[in-house]
């Protein structure tokens, strides 16, 4: 009895002692309260309350109702549409040819640097430039560039691959949204359309290198890899013939040396690293290749296969057709009109070297490519009249019969079973 009367007198001082911090309290939440509703803070419960009954409401109903949540997902979207970085280069009495092969390979989802050397006359330097200023549908997409400044440059010597390695720093500078950088000169012709191009290369992967290269020089060893060269273009305002000065040097053993064609297809990623030279590899080499003969068919090829980031990348091919006599002269043959089943046949996108004589390129046009009246190439960019006069869609592409050759030509040398074995041997 006494325990409970104890407890008895200790319940008014319990009651008092917590009535003072719950009085407390309820004041604080009423100040959150009212402050909360003036700040609008509590604008989401409506919501909440609407969303809970919207799910109650679904949820109450039948089952098939679930359906609309298990839709089927929209179809994967196709490979992106890859960019093409072009040079195309050209020397005296150029210009028409130049611009012929400009008009045949022009896509506004490209981009193009074109180039006549010093050795041109100056009038038709000018021309150049003016036609690409003054073209309605190149001012209006901006993606041809001209270099106004021309170099010099020597057959054989190495301001061939200083022009080249100009025109994509160029490119670099102008857009790093491309794909690959494929050279070209005025004496070349494509045997596709650009959108047989665009189509298949969708399909490759982005770091393959078209080069076409080995290690086995033959005579080239003596007579290329071991005579010291100096290029007149590097210092002279007028062009002159590479010559020899003595003595001879050795073949490196730094490095292994590498030879093949001059027209190559290079991944973005490469060129930055022959342009930027993270690694000292490409520089040393751009050095050694300066008293190389015929720089422009080792200096690329060797960089390449000496360097373990991108041997792996190599296509053995230089997309081209190329006649040679037999034996093999200095120049290719000039093609006509009787090479044009042998060019098809290759399978090739490109094909070198073509003369002066229109005929086998108007053949060309009408068979190949549907060019009409000395315009672009007919693509699913084509709008307007008359035909390309306009720009539509240059994503929509209308692959023709050159994207079932070129196709054929990419299962034979990137997509084989030999494909590593012919890389940097």
């Amino acid at each position: 009895m006494e325990f409970i009367k104890a407890r008895a007198t200790l319940l008014p001082v319990m009651e008092k002692k917590w009535a003072c911090p719950l009085a407390l309290s309820t004041t604080i939440c009423i100040v959150l309260i009212v402050t909360s509703f003036n700040m609008g803070l509590l604008s989401f419960l409506p919501s909440i309350f609407s969303n809970f009954k919207a799910w109650n409401s679904m949820s109450s109903g039948p089952a098939f109702v679930e359906i609309k949540f298990s839709s089927n997902p929209p179809p994967p979207a196709g490979p992106p549409i890859p960019r093409l970085a072009y040079l195309v280069s050209g020397s005296k009495g150029d210009l028409d040819r130049l611009w012929r092969t400009l008009q045949a390979l022009y896509h506004p989802r490209n981009l193009y640097v074109v180039h006549l050397d010093l050795e041109s006359r100056a009038a038709e330097r000018l021309e150049l430039a003016s036609r690409v200023a003054n073209d309605t549908l190149y001012r209006k997409v901006g993606n041809v560039h001209v270099i106004t400044k021309a170099n010099m440059v020597t057959y054989r010597g190495p301001t061939m691959v200083s022009n080249t390695l100009h025109a994509c720093a160029i490119l670099l500078k102008k857009s790093k949204d491309w794909d690959w950088f494929i050279n070209l000169s005025a004496s070349d012709y494509p045997l596709a359309t650009q959108d047989d191009i665009l189509h298949t290369f969708s399909s490759l992967p982005r770091n393959l290198n078209f080069v076409e290269h080995t290690s086995r020089l033959g005579w080239k060893a003596e007579h290329r890899g071991k005579p010291l060269i100096v290029d007149p273009g590097l210092y002279m305002s007028q062009k002159k013939d590479i010559f020899s000065v003595t003595p001879n040097r050795e073949l490196p053993t730094a490095f292994k040396l590498f030879t093949g064609s001059a027209w190559m297809a290079l991944t973005r990623e490469f060129v930055e690293y022959c342009v930027w030279g993270w690694d000292n590899l490409p520089r040393t080499l751009l050095m050694y290749y300066t008293n190389f003969v015929s720089s422009p068919e080792g200096y690329f090829h060797t960089v390449i296969c000496n360097s373990p980031e991108f041997v792996h990348t190599v296509v053995n091919h230089d997309l081209h057709y190329i006649s040679w006599d037999v034996p093999a002269s200095q120049h290719p043959r000039v093609l006509s009109l009787a090479d044009i089943p042998n060019a098809i046949g290759s399978n090739a996108p490109f094909a070198r070297k073509f003369g002066r004589n229109e005929t086998v390129l108007d053949k060309i046009d009408a068979d190949l490519l549907g060019r009409k009246n000395g315009s672009f190439v007919p693509g699913g960019w084509c709008v307007g009249s008359p035909p390309c006069s306009e720009i539509g869609d240059p994503t929509q592409l209308k692959p023709g019969p050159g994207a079932d050759r070129l196709a054929k030509l990419m299962e034979k040398i990137a997509f084989s079973e030999t494909f590593g074995l012919n890389q940097c041997k």
